[in-house]
């Protein structure tokens, strides 16, 4: 079983920048794909971003496109949201997610098995 757990939540005005890590333990994590979703109040669970660690592609959703980074470092098992010009409709818990890789890209929390505890981002105006 994988164990994820997330840090780097906090509050921020708008416009601001805040980085999420999410640290995995285990072996073998180049077979994995890794994303991070977001669920605000009363909403479902969304897509944010996903990478394959052993791969460079990286895949966002359309409303972070441009002004979020998903990235990775391989040693320390860990993958990296780098959230810039942030905005109040970012406000959500976010929570990693990681999965076996087979080449296929998954961009629902149904595609995930493992997920970390989540974190808290809030955005104030």
């Amino acid at each position: 079983q994988v164990q994820l757990v997330e840090s780097g939540g906090g509050l921020v005005q708008a416009g601001g920048s805040l980085r999420l890590s999410c640290a995995a333990s285990g072996r073998g994590f180049n077979n994995y794909l890794m994303g991070w979703f977001r669920q605000a109040p009363g909403k479902e669970r969304e897509f944010v971003a996903t990478i394959p660690l052993g791969a460079p592609n990286t895949y966002y959703s359309d409303s972070v496109k441009g002004r979020f980074t998903i990235s990775r470092d391989s040693a320390k098992n860990t993958v990296y949201l780098q959230m810039n010009n942030l905005k109040p409709e970012d406000t959500a818990v976010y929570y990693c997610a990681v999965r076996l890789y087979a080449g296929a890209i998954f961009t629902t929390a149904e595609g995930y098995n493992n997920w970390g505890q989540g974190t808290q981002v809030t955005v104030s105006s």
